[in-house]
Protein backbone atom coordinates (compact mmCIF):
# COMPACT_ATOMS: atom_id res chain seq x y z
CA UNK A 1 0.00 0.00 0.00
CA UNK A 2 1.44 3.35 -0.96
CA UNK A 3 1.96 6.10 1.61
CA UNK A 4 -0.53 8.40 -0.15
CA UNK A 5 -3.27 5.77 -0.08
CA UNK A 6 -2.59 5.03 3.59
CA UNK A 7 -2.80 8.73 4.46
CA UNK A 8 -6.06 9.05 2.51
CA UNK A 9 -7.61 6.06 4.29
CA UNK A 10 -6.57 7.38 7.72
CA UNK A 11 -7.90 10.85 6.85
CA UNK A 12 -11.23 9.43 5.71
CA UNK A 13 -11.50 7.33 8.88
CA UNK A 14 -10.81 10.37 11.05
CA UNK A 15 -13.38 12.43 9.16
CA UNK A 16 -16.01 9.72 9.63
CA UNK A 17 -15.13 9.45 13.32
CA UNK A 18 -15.53 13.21 13.74
CA UNK A 19 -18.95 13.21 12.06
CA UNK A 20 -20.18 10.27 14.15
CA UNK A 21 -18.91 11.88 17.37
CA UNK A 22 -20.69 15.13 16.51
CA UNK A 23 -23.96 13.37 15.76
CA UNK A 24 -23.87 11.36 18.98
CA UNK A 25 -22.79 14.17 21.30
CA UNK A 26 -24.52 17.14 19.72
CA UNK A 27 -26.60 19.12 22.17
CA UNK A 28 -30.35 18.57 22.17
CA UNK A 29 -32.32 21.36 20.58
CA UNK A 30 -33.54 23.97 23.04
CA UNK A 31 -37.27 24.26 23.54
CA UNK A 32 -39.17 27.48 22.88
CA UNK A 33 -39.55 28.58 26.51
CA UNK A 34 -41.82 31.52 25.66
CA UNK A 35 -44.30 29.17 23.98
CA UNK A 36 -44.32 26.72 26.89
CA UNK A 37 -44.49 29.44 29.55
CA UNK A 38 -47.47 31.04 27.84
CA UNK A 39 -49.29 27.71 27.60
CA UNK A 40 -48.41 26.93 31.24
CA UNK A 41 -49.76 30.28 32.46
CA UNK A 42 -52.96 29.78 30.44
CA UNK A 43 -53.63 26.38 31.97
CA UNK A 44 -52.84 27.63 35.48
CA UNK A 45 -55.67 30.13 35.11
CA UNK A 46 -58.00 27.16 34.75
CA UNK A 47 -57.17 26.20 38.35
CA UNK A 48 -59.17 29.16 39.68
CA UNK A 49 -62.48 27.29 39.30
CA UNK A 50 -63.21 23.68 40.22
CA UNK A 51 -65.19 23.33 36.97
CA UNK A 52 -62.02 23.72 34.89
CA UNK A 53 -59.61 21.65 37.02
CA UNK A 54 -59.99 18.64 34.74
CA UNK A 55 -59.14 20.72 31.69
CA UNK A 56 -56.06 22.11 33.46
CA UNK A 57 -54.76 18.60 34.16
CA UNK A 58 -55.49 17.42 30.61
CA UNK A 59 -53.81 20.50 29.11
CA UNK A 60 -50.77 20.12 31.38
CA UNK A 61 -50.35 16.49 30.33
CA UNK A 62 -50.61 17.47 26.66
CA UNK A 63 -48.04 20.22 27.14
CA UNK A 64 -45.62 17.76 28.73
CA UNK A 65 -46.15 15.33 25.87
CA UNK A 66 -45.37 18.11 23.40
CA UNK A 67 -42.11 18.84 25.25
CA UNK A 68 -41.16 15.15 25.32
CA UNK A 69 -41.73 14.87 21.58
CA UNK A 70 -39.73 18.02 20.84
CA UNK A 71 -36.87 16.67 22.98
CA UNK A 72 -37.01 13.51 20.82
CA UNK A 73 -37.81 11.00 23.53
CA UNK A 74 -38.74 7.74 21.83
CA UNK A 75 -42.09 6.03 22.19
CA UNK A 76 -45.39 5.54 20.45
CA UNK A 77 -47.38 6.66 23.49
CA UNK A 78 -46.80 9.27 26.15
CA UNK A 79 -46.30 6.49 28.69
CA UNK A 80 -43.45 5.09 26.60
CA UNK A 81 -41.94 8.57 26.26
CA UNK A 82 -42.17 9.07 30.04
CA UNK A 83 -40.32 5.81 30.60
CA UNK A 84 -37.64 6.94 28.13
CA UNK A 85 -37.34 10.29 29.93
CA UNK A 86 -37.39 9.00 33.51
CA UNK A 87 -33.68 9.60 34.10
CA UNK A 88 -34.12 13.22 33.01
CA UNK A 89 -36.99 13.86 35.43
CA UNK A 90 -36.59 14.56 39.14
CA UNK A 91 -40.17 13.82 40.24
CA UNK A 92 -41.23 10.68 38.40
CA UNK A 93 -43.93 9.84 40.94
CA UNK A 94 -45.56 13.25 40.51
CA UNK A 95 -45.39 13.07 36.74
CA UNK A 96 -46.95 9.61 36.67
CA UNK A 97 -49.63 10.70 39.13
CA UNK A 98 -50.54 13.56 36.79
CA UNK A 99 -50.55 11.35 33.72
CA UNK A 100 -52.70 8.68 35.39
CA UNK A 101 -55.11 11.34 36.63
CA UNK A 102 -55.38 12.68 33.08
CA UNK A 103 -56.12 9.17 31.82
CA UNK A 104 -58.89 8.78 34.41
CA UNK A 105 -60.39 12.11 33.40
CA UNK A 106 -60.37 11.21 29.72
CA UNK A 107 -61.55 7.61 29.99
CA UNK A 108 -63.97 7.71 32.95
CA UNK A 109 -67.04 9.86 33.41
CA UNK A 110 -67.40 9.75 37.19
CA UNK A 111 -64.06 11.12 38.42
CA UNK A 112 -64.41 13.34 41.47
CA UNK A 113 -61.47 15.71 41.51
CA UNK A 114 -59.99 16.94 44.74
CA UNK A 115 -57.97 20.14 44.90
CA UNK A 116 -55.13 18.23 46.55
CA UNK A 117 -54.93 15.80 43.62
CA UNK A 118 -55.00 18.56 41.01
CA UNK A 119 -52.18 20.39 42.80
CA UNK A 120 -50.13 17.19 43.09
CA UNK A 121 -50.57 16.47 39.38
CA UNK A 122 -49.70 20.00 38.27
CA UNK A 123 -46.68 20.21 40.56
CA UNK A 124 -45.34 16.93 39.13
CA UNK A 125 -45.96 17.93 35.52
CA UNK A 126 -44.59 21.43 36.11
CA UNK A 127 -41.38 19.99 37.56
CA UNK A 128 -41.02 17.73 34.52
CA UNK A 129 -41.41 20.74 32.22
CA UNK A 130 -38.67 22.53 34.22
CA UNK A 131 -36.42 19.46 34.05
CA UNK A 132 -36.81 19.39 30.27
CA UNK A 133 -36.04 23.11 29.97
CA UNK A 134 -39.52 23.99 28.74
CA UNK A 135 -40.43 26.46 31.49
Amino acid sequence: MSAELLIAVIGAALAILCVVTYLVKRPKKELDKAHFRTKWRDLQKKCAKAETWALAVIDADSLLDEALKKKHFKGKTMGERLVAAQRSLTNNDGVWFGHKLRNQLVHQTDVALREKDVKHALIGIGQALKDLGAI
